[in-house]
Parts: structure tokens; C-alpha cells; sequence
């Protein structure tokens, strides 16, 4: 499978880009400067384009059966997920690519309180201008009149580099906790969960979540 991974340079990015040459897919990696990618390895195609463009999403994307976005804005431009969500549907609008995106995990609801987890009394205020974009970047897919395959992944309260234990759970709108009541999933098992949502589409034009 030929697969187009945006934000390829990112934490969350590279780990996509390793599961999937994991499996055997060919990947074309894109950031903004593809220096940023000369650490992957060399069948990895790269590439630089701005996935706030439209056209370049549209050629970078160009005969990839899947389409994988995970970018990350830097601090003080939290703005770009909604331009680049606008950016990926208007590129892809006339293609055939499914369009897979890692998105944020403020807007899931915490069990038992009717309030997301940005609205918690405790959330750190640090976090509030990324998980208000990443709540943007959610309306834009889910206000699209684009028809594109697209399916928003969020994943667990805490999303950070960890293990690959290839077990991890997926939910709805509701943020996923364990026994304990933590609510965390690595960017290892992140990334195989949507290698598995691109291998198997079981979800079309939603939000999931994935948790432990």
C-alpha cells in the first residue's frame, strides 16, 4: 500500500512512519523541510510541502491509497490544525485516498462528568490554546461538504513516547480510562492502531479514540 504520511518529522509522525515500513507499506514522509527527515531510513520517499496548501497536499498525496496526518503545530500557531485539516480535504477532495488523522484529546468526554477534558477544572492552562485548536481542527472535519474518506483519531489523556505493546482499546467520544481511572496510550501503540485502521477501515467520517 502506498501511503503519504504528513508530519512525518513529529514524535507521533516518525513512530506512523515506522510501523508502516514495519508492515511492508511504502511510505512518502512529508514536513515542511525535509530536513528534518534525513534520519528515516533511505526507502522512505521525502518530501517538503506545506499542508496548510491545498495543492500541496494534493501533489505530495498524489496516488497514495492512504493519506496520514499527524501534525503538530508549534506554540503560538495552534491555528494551523484547522488550516491544515481544510487544507487535506480540499487537496484530497477529488481523489480516492482515505484520510487518517491524529488529532487531540481534548474534546472526549471524561466518564462520568458530561464535560471534555479541556473543560476540567484541573486541565493545565499551558494546554488550553492546542486542545481549543484541536476542538477546531474536529469541527472542521465534521462541518466538511468535501467527500473524503476521513476518520479522527484521538488518543488517550496522556500521549507520549513509550512502549510498543501492540494492545490498546478504541472508543467513541468518550475518553478511555483503565481500572485505575488514567486515561494514557503510547505513540508506539498509537501508530499501530492506525496502521490497523488503514489496513482495515471499520470507520468512516467519525471520531474514535484509542486507549489502554
Amino acid at each position: 500500500m502506498q501511503i503519504t504520511v504528513f508530519g512525518a518529522s513529529g514524535d507521533a509522525g516518525s513512530r506512523i512512519v515506522t510501523e508502516a515500513l514495519r508492515r511492508g507499506h511504502q511510505v512518502r514522509a512529508v514536513a515542511r523541510h525535509a530536513d528534518r527527515l534525513r534520519a528515516l531510513p533511505e526507502q522512505v520517499e521525502v518530501w517538503a510541502a506545506d499542508a496548510t496548501d491545498p495543492a500541496q497536499v494534493e501533489k505530495a498525496a498524489a496516488g497514495s491509497e492512504v493519506v496520514i496526518s499527524a501534525t503538530r503545530p508549534a506554540v503560538g500557531r495552534e491555528h494551523e490544525l484547522a488550516e491544515v485539516a481544510a487544507a487535506l480535504l480540499e487537496g484530497l477532495a477529488d481523489s480516492a485516498s482515505r484520510l487518517l488523522v491524529v488529532g487531540g484529546a481534548g474534546s472526549l468526554l471524561v466518564p462520568g462528568t458530561g464535560l471534555t477534558l479541556a473543560d476540567q477544572p484541573d486541565f493545565p492552562a499551558y494546554l488550553i490554546p492546542i486542545a481549543t485548536a484541536g476542538a477546531r481542527q474536529l469541527e472542521t472535519f465534521r462541518e466538511t461538504t468535501h467527500q473524503v474518506d476521513w476518520l479522527y483519531l484521538s488518543p488517550a489523556a496522556l500521549f507520549e513516547p513509550g512502549e510498543r505493546t501492540g494492545a490498546y482499546r478504541l472508543g467513541a467520544d468518550e475518553m478511555l480510562v483503565d481500572e485505575a481511572g488514567n486515561s494514557s496510550i503510547s505513540m508506539e501503540d498509537m501508530a499501530i492502531a492506525v496502521l490497523d485502521q488503514a489496513e482495515r477501515p471499520g470507520h468512516h467520517r467519525t471520531r474514535i479514540t484509542v486507549g489502554y
